[in-house]
């Protein structure tokens, strides 16, 4: 019993976060009538919301390490601008285009990592400069709407995967078996990190409490699964990218030295530098990391508005920085899950739309949203402060 309740105390903040993620998907679905999660308007969420998935993804690394980093709606706008031209009106392939954002994304991040990690200009006021560089130049190049665009590059924000398992009933069958294939794999890592940290004579949490955690986890996935596969299309194209996103940069700060750097950096600079670590390298490749990830968020969102705006990407830097702060991110930095930014943007993202469905003015949407964050981040501090001193 005591090791249970101290599984508990310790991982208190992590459950807090999925209980409050489930009971908003219920409030919601119960206050519009069973709307919010009728399968098409599902995969809607997932599509709509996939940017501040991608996004946070990168804001992860870059809040852990004590950064932050203001510019990156304007960079999804400049990206996502010159790549609709390279396609629209210079005629390149699609791959071609995609490539040429993915280098650009890396530049810009070589960018302002120079000048934050080699010449000590604070992150803030870089990005904050950042912000309105990239503005600007995505409005001198799209002075109009960019379109059309190939169907192919649409395909990538706004198709789903082609149904080449047929249907089980209504029940699109790739989807089901996408589904049962992540639970299969969550069980998998689940069970080989406990038995790591147990190999290594670190703590773990309470048999019981790994077991109802695991089960609860899969049956999450098995029922977004089954309800996305009841949806129009099935499963999203952008779903299928942002699960290989989250899978390999969970690996990279989980199971790399650049991720351990990362951690030792944000949680003391200065024991990080005694200990060997290059501060100045990691900072560097932190923003090559963000700058990369805006690139594919802007492919995203070009791909799924079908066309290059200037006006893309308003607010984006926010929706990313709060999912991270919901989402248990550290805002002394040296903490935070990739997994918790997910839950956060999916916090986010459902609360978008129930508020959508339900008809809230937008101004009173962007007051409850600053309202949780102020929330999620009062608790975090009161919580570590409590611990403290306990």
């Amino acid at each position: 019993m005591n090791a249970l309740r101290d599984s508990l105390g310790r991982n208190l903040r992590q459950y807090g976060i999925v209980a409050a993620l489930i009971i908003i998907v219920l409030l919601f679905q119960s206050m519009t009538g069973g709307r919010l999660l009728d399968p098409n308007n599902l995969a809607a969420l997932v599509m709509q919301n996939a940017y501040v998935m991608i996004l946070a993804i990168g804001m992860v690394a870059v809040i852990v390490a004590g950064h932050i980093d203001l510019s990156v709606g304007s960079v999804v706008a400049f990206i996502g601008g010159l790549t609709a031209i390279a396609m629209n009106q210079w005629g390149w392939p699609v791959p071609l285009a995609i490539l040429m954002a993915l280098i650009i994304g890396a530049l810009v991040g070589m960018w302002q990592g120079f000048w934050v990690a080699y010449v000590g200009i604070p992150a803030f006021i870089v990005t904050l400069a950042g912000m309105l560089i990239f503005r600007g130049l995505a409005i001198v190049l799209v002075g109009q709407t960019v379109a059309p665009l190939p169907s192919t590059f649409n395909q990538i924000g706004g198709g789903s995967l082609p149904n080449f398992l047929g249907f089980a009933g209504n029940s699109d069958v790739l989807t089901i078996v996408i589904g049962l294939i992540a639970i299969a794999g969550l069980a998998f890592s689940q069970v080989r990190a406990r038995r790591s940290l147990v190999a290594h004579g670190l703590s773990v949490e309470a048999f019981g409490l790994f077991v109802a955690k695991l089960a609860v986890m899969a049956v999450l996935i098995g029922v977004v699964a089954f309800w996305l596969s009841l949806s129009r299309g099935g499963t999203p194209v952008i779903l299928v990218i942002v699960g290989a996103l989250v899978l390999i940069f969970t690996f990279v700060l989980n199971r790399t030295r650049f991720g351990r750097h990362v951690y030792a950096v944000g949680g003391n600079r200065n024991a990080a530098i005694l200990s060997g670590v290059n501060t100045k390298r990691t900072d560097f490749q932190i923003f090559i990391n963000m700058g990369l990830l805006a690139a594919v968020a802007a492919i995203a969102t070009t791909a799924r508005a079908g066309a290059g705006v200037a006006a893309a990407g308003q607010n984006f830097e926010l929706d990313a920085i709060a999912a991270c702060f919901i989402g248990g991110t550290a805002v002394q930095g040296g903490v935070g899950k990739i997994s918790g930014a997910m839950i956060g943007a999916l916090i986010m993202g459902v609360l978008n739309m129930g508020l959508s469905i339900l008809a809230v003015d937008s101004a009173w949407q962007q007051t409850i949203k600053g309202l949780v964050l102020l929330a999620a981040v009062a608790i975090d501090i009161v919580s570590k402060r409590r611990a403290a001193l306990g």
